[in-house]
């Protein structure tokens, strides 16, 4: 998961946020059940992180929401060992 994050954060790539998502998850998901398990703790833990935050920037607006399930959507993808190429955008480069 780790590596996808560095790329994602490297890459700076618009529209690449649900690619990096389902492709850190399948990753964590390809080392076994373990690595399943911590993917989705590591994820659920993010995003309730992200939520809670949200609440005190822009108080209880919903703002995020819907990006927050989108995410959520895109861990599972990969979890689930689905091909997080579907979410991998037009012209990213093919170092990630």
């Amino acid at each position: 998961m780790w590596r996808a994050y560095s790329d994602m954060r490297e890459a700076n790539y618009k529209d690449s946020d649900k690619y990096f998502h389902a492709r850190g998850n399948y990753d964590a998901a390809q080392r076994g059940p373990g690595g399943a398990w911590a993917a989705k703790v590591i994820s659920d833990a993010r995003e309730g992180s992200q939520r809670f935050t949200d609440l005190f920037r822009h108080g209880d607006s919903g703002h995020g929401v819907a990006d927050s399930r989108a995410d959520q959507a895109a861990n599972e993808w990969g979890r689930s060992g689905k091909d997080p190429n579907h979410f991998r955008p037009a012209g990213l480069p093919d170092k990630y």
